[in-house]
């Protein structure tokens, strides 16, 4: 399914403000979303956009932020034309409980934070090579940026991963694995509900940065307070403020070619990864 069967760039329908009532209050989850979408001048215009098949992105001013396309939630009440709007009002979006408007409304957010000029200062790594016990060599892995550290207790580091990533059994060499995954395919896997019982143990704590979109992120982080926590994926949002969460890590990513990524995006081919985006590492200094 290409960008124009997904409603990218649509007109007409639901053309209003983007704004959910009921989301400001402070003392609640929201304030991770609120603080960040506070975060972007009022000044900056999203000048184009695509919700895609598998990959979203958003481009601005500031730049072009990406997003994985989450499918699910809350039927969709925004498909009005998002170009010409503020990057601030589109960033509301992440809030949706419509997952396709908030892989958006994520994009949006990455579109400000994922800039290179924001993260050089801060002393953000790109595309860092990692050598693996095998000889081989990986780039901007955070699971084996973080192996000798876990490796060091001898097997007995208690590693919850969220989302089944690719090659994430390899944790298993090294340590006592859990893998939460919405949707279970592998015999390793168990369901994300188990968050509650899993997490609070752990010693190691690697996130998808899809719970930023589905909203899960805020609760997951709180229940980690005692673990290395590490957001993990290209829908990362490359923000400082994640911190403040007890994040010890961001390992996203940064836009390199913006015309790779359209195409990649739009078409659902080309080489999105090493080309169109540059994975980038952010480290907490006081972690």
């Amino acid at each position: 399914m290409g960008c124009a069967e997904k409603d990218c760039c649509t007109k007409g329908a639901a053309t209003g403000a983007i704004a959910f009532p009921g989301t400001n209050e402070p003392n609640t989850p929201w304030k991770l979303y609120n603080h960040l979408i506070a975060g972007i001048p009022e000044d900056v215009v999203v000048r184009d956009y695509c919700l895609g098949t598998h990959w979203s992105y958003v481009e601005a001013d500031s730049g072009m932020g990406v997003s994985f396309t989450t499918t699910g939630g809350a039927r969709r009440g925004y498909t009005g034309d998002l170009r010409g709007m503020s990057l601030r009002e589109v960033a509301e979006l992440s809030k949706s409980w419509c997952f396709e408007e908030a892989s958006l409304g994520v994009a949006a957010l990455n579109a400000w934070y994922s800039q290179r000029a924001l993260l050089d200062p801060l002393g953000c790594t790109y595309d860092a090579a990692v050598e693996v016990p095998d000889g081989t060599i990986r780039k901007m892995d955070a699971f084996e940026m973080y192996r000798p550290q876990i490796s060091a207790a001898g097997g007995d580091a208690r590693v919850v991963v969220v989302g089944h990533f690719p090659h994430v059994e390899r944790i298993e060499e090294y340590a006592r694995l859990t893998v939460l995954e919405r949707k279970c395919s592998q015999a390793g896997d168990v369901p994300d509900p188990a968050c509650e019982y899993v997490i609070p143990g752990a010693d190691y704590l690697f996130m998808t940065g899809v719970t930023l979109i589905n909203k899960t992120a805020p609760r997951l982080l709180d229940l980690a307070a005692n673990a290395t926590t590490v957001l993990v994926g290209p829908s990362v949002i490359m923000a400082p403020f994640l911190f403040r969460w007890g994040v010890d890590m961001l390992a996203g990513s940064v836009v390199a070619d913006p015309d790779k990524a359209r195409f990649a995006v739009k078409n659902g081919a080309g080489q999105f990864f090493g080309e169109a985006l540059t994975m980038a590492a952010l480290r907490n200094p006081e972690a």
